[in-house]
């Protein structure tokens, strides 16, 4: 079983930790039996040399998902509407490229990451109040990646247009509702949208290839998909409300599986509404994770144990730092094994692979599947707005078994795994990102 949590020894852990897997500074709180502990380590910048402090605040990215699905959840429960609400009824101004999808993608759709609607559209839509009005207007040209409700693939498109149908329903930026539904009622100081707030307080500054990231966040109409700022702490208390009646009347209502998820290696086996789920020995785990640009958040929730941790990074290999704090910190505060990541198998698989070479491309993601030499390639290219700040990558493919494979960049201790899979119609995709990508050519 657990032992004692020895918060002296994890001052030193993290620093540990970040120095191994090249991150810059993090900063780690969690709750453990009623107490909450914090710690920090690093830098919060590399060129400024300012210290990372348990107060400073990180980009905790799609994290904040969470946080939009339980907005919209505090006004289910005041009966403004319900999960299987179409979108168009809140806005009628709503389009997508699908005029059948237009009128019956519902808000449960958006939450769970099932519309099919192409969902990595970064657009700049100012810094105005309209923001985000503005972007769903932008919306109207998107296409479906996937049949509406079939399979899963995230969908950033799908929070800030949710975003938007809670300022209809408040008559405030979603900014202004967040703080009226969620930030001031749970009393958190530390958590924050928009970047002169932000600016008040120690805030990291996101590193790519060991340098401070060329832009300091994604844009404001990013807001409802990734936008908060936080201290863990504040992340924690956020976590911890979700295990009583701090915000809902239902928390659980969060938790019911919507989707399983066709790559189950990733972040979990399902979705429920904002949550991804999954099982580590028999205990329910409720989790997201989070990247912006050079910045990444993982955040984990166990109700039976009442545990709750978050981790945020500003850079290097964030994804294996992450699972290594949550490796020995799970074992140590609650004896639970965390599953390794998938890796290549003891035995080598001989998989049909010629059966998956081809183009597969989306929204934000172009990616080449191709045989060289008896040898499996992901060329992953990326595509849209953010095309400039994250460089095409290739890597090799080993099969794990007839439809799962995995592969790593070139330096970078963690394995990302690629699931080929058909939907119901017999159409090809790859899951990879918790993406659903179809096969174009």
């Amino acid at each position: 079983m657990a032992g004692t949590v020895d918060p002296q020894r994890w001052h030193g852990r993290l620093a540990e930790l970040i120095a191994e897997y090249e991150v810059p500074g993090a900063n780690l709180a969690f709750l453990h039996e009623g107490e909450v502990h914090e710690f920090a380590a690093g830098l919060l910048n590399v060129d400024t040399g300012v210290e990372a402090t348990t107060d400073s605040l990180f980009q905790i990215g799609s994290v904040t998902k969470v946080w939009t699905a339980t907005q919209i959840m505090v006004l289910v429960e005041q009966g403004a509407l319900t999960l299987d609400t179409p979108v168009c009824e809140v806005l009628p101004e709503f389009r997508v490229a699908d005029p059948e999808v237009t009128k019956t993608v519902t808000v449960r759709h958006l939450l769970s990451h099932t519309s099919g609607i192409d969902g990595d559209l970064f657009l700049d839509t100012g810094r105005g109040d309209d923001c985000v009005e503005k972007y769903v207007a932008a919306c109207a040209d998107l296409a479906q990646n996937h049949p509406l409700g079939v399979t899963q693939s995230y969908c950033n498109s799908g929070f800030v247009v949710a975003g938007r149908v809670i300022e209809r329903l408040t008559g405030k930026t979603w900014d202004a509702a967040l703080r009226e539904q969620i930030i001031e009622p749970l009393g958190l100081t530390h958590t924050w949208t928009l970047p002169e707030d932000v600016l008040r307080f120690r805030a990291a500054m996101g590193h790519l290839d060991g340098k401070p990231a060329p832009v300091s966040s994604l844009m404001r109409s990013a807001g409802p998909a990734g936008l908060i700022s936080a201290r863990p702490a504040d992340v924690v208390a956020f976590g911890r409300a979700h295990l009583g009646t701090g915000l809902l009347a239902d928390p659980k209502a969060m938790w019911e599986p919507q989707v399983d998820i066709p790559n189950p290696y990733t972040l979990g086996r399902q979705w429920g509404i904002g949550w991804i789920l999954d099982e580590w020995q028999g205990h329910r785990v409720i989790s997201h994770g989070g990247n912006t640009i050079g910045q990444a958040a993982m955040f984990w929730v166990l109700p039976d144990t009442e545990t709750v941790v978050c981790s945020l990074a500003n850079g290097g290999h964030t994804a294996a730092f992450h699972q290594a704090v949550a490796t020995e910190l799970f074992a140590e505060l609650a004896g639970i094994t965390v599953p390794p990541v998938l890796g290549p198998p003891a035995e080598p698989f001989q998989a049909d692979r010629e059966r998956y070479t081809g183009v597969y491309q989306r929204a934000g993601s172009r990616m080449t599947v191709s045989l060289r030499e008896d040898r499996m390639f992901l060329l992953v290219e990326p595509t849209g707005a953010l095309a400039a700040l994250q460089p095409p990558v290739e890597i090799e493919l080993v099969a794990v078994n007839e439809t799962t494979f995995v592969g790593r960049p070139e330096g970078d201790p963690q394995w990302l795994s690629a699931v080929f899979y058909e939907l119901p119609d017999g159409s090809p995709y790859v899951h990879l990102g918790v993406r659903a990508t179809p096969k174009i050519a």
